[in-house]
């Protein structure tokens, strides 16, 4: 091979990189704001919902109230056969709907737990046209409580989340202390870190840091400016170093859209006391169906400690790290 013809390879070499960053950057102007609306991909499971609430002897009513913005929250109350007093918020996924996490509503119903199951902002029947992944829905989440609180007697009230659901769950309870702990099954750590995967195709991060950086950058700019908000700032890793409530982070090893290393940054992140389980085998927001018993046992366990701490003087600070 002559130098001239090295030349010219290593002149196409650069110039395709740099073409190829700037197809990156143009698709990420367009997927930005498309972050911001995502398609709700689920209708409601009527009939699934009917048989769980069957099977637990729960029943369940509609529930509605309005976000800061007047945007219209609809959800249900579901109240277990033999409460314990204690409330429960479970969140969902993106693209889902309150239905979405009836296994895990049925085991807390099963042991006592009374749930509220809402639809997230711009998804199911819920208003709103735009989701921002905590930053509008942590107030979503107050004003869910103040909307319980009110109709409610609620003893303590914890907080389960996969997924969306789960940042969601962290970032509302690192303003609202009513929250007194935390399951968040598979939460990213920002919403800038999770791009990377996203961008990488879900193969490896390390395509979106590189290769296709240009598309996350663009992308999370446009999405900041058409949601109001800094994207590096939309992260449950700030929320659990902002206030030391207890939280049981779980994480399946073989999920490869968002994974485990996010669940470790916000497990080494959070001040307060804190419990990581990473599920062997369980993919993106499948760990109950991966190992149902040990799942089961774990929550319960971790919210019986938690919500009972100033009946049985647990601190709520105390280091409580766990593996």
């Amino acid at each position: 091979m002559t130098r001239r013809l090295k030349i010219r390879l290593a002149i196409l070499f650069v110039a395709g990189l740099a073409l190829l960053s700037v197809l990156s950057g143009a698709a990420g102007y367009f997927i930005g704001p498309a972050i911001l609306h995502p398609m709700n991909l689920h209708a409601e499971r009527t009939a699934q919902t009917a048989a769980m609430l069957a099977r637990t002897g729960a029943t369940k009513e509609n529930f509605e109230v309005r976000a800061p913005d007047g945007v219209s929250l609809k959800g249900w109350k579901v109240r277990a056969p033999q409460p314990n007093g204690d409330w429960i918020l479970v969140l969902h996924g993106v693209s889902d709907n309150r239905t979405g996490n009836l296994g895990h509503a049925e085991f807390l119903l099963r042991n006592g737990y009374n749930v509220v199951m809402m639809d997230s902002r711009a998804h199911g029947e819920s208003g709103g046209t735009m989701v921002t992944y905590g930053w509008l829905e942590r107030h979503d989440t107050v004003a869910v409580i103040d909307g319980l609180m009110a109709t409610e007697k609620v003893a303590h009230l914890g907080a389960l989340g996969v997924s969306m659901g789960a940042a969601n769950a962290l970032q509302s309870a690192a303003i609202d202390p009513r929250i007194e702990a935390v399951v968040a099954e598979d939460p990213f750590a920002n919403l800038r870190e999770v791009s990377y995967d996203y961008a990488g195709l879900h193969e490896s991060p390390l395509l979106g840091k590189t290769l296709f950086r240009p598309a996350t950058i663009v992308a999370m700019h446009e999405a900041g400016l058409a949601g109001g908000f800094a994207p590096d700032h939309v992260s449950p890793e700030e929320a659990v170093a902002a206030r030391g409530f207890p939280v049981l982070i779980i994480c399946g090893t073989s999920d490869h859209v968002i994974p485990c290393r996010h669940a470790e940054r916000v497990y080494n992140a959070a001040i307060g006391p804190k419990e990581l389980w990473e599920v062997q085998g369980a993919g993106h927001a499948a760990a109950l169906g991966r190992n149902p018993t040990g799942y089961e046992s774990r929550v319960i366990a971790f919210f019986r400690h938690y919500l009972d701490a100033n009946e049985k003087g647990v601190s709520a600070t105390a280091s409580a790290d766990a593996h």
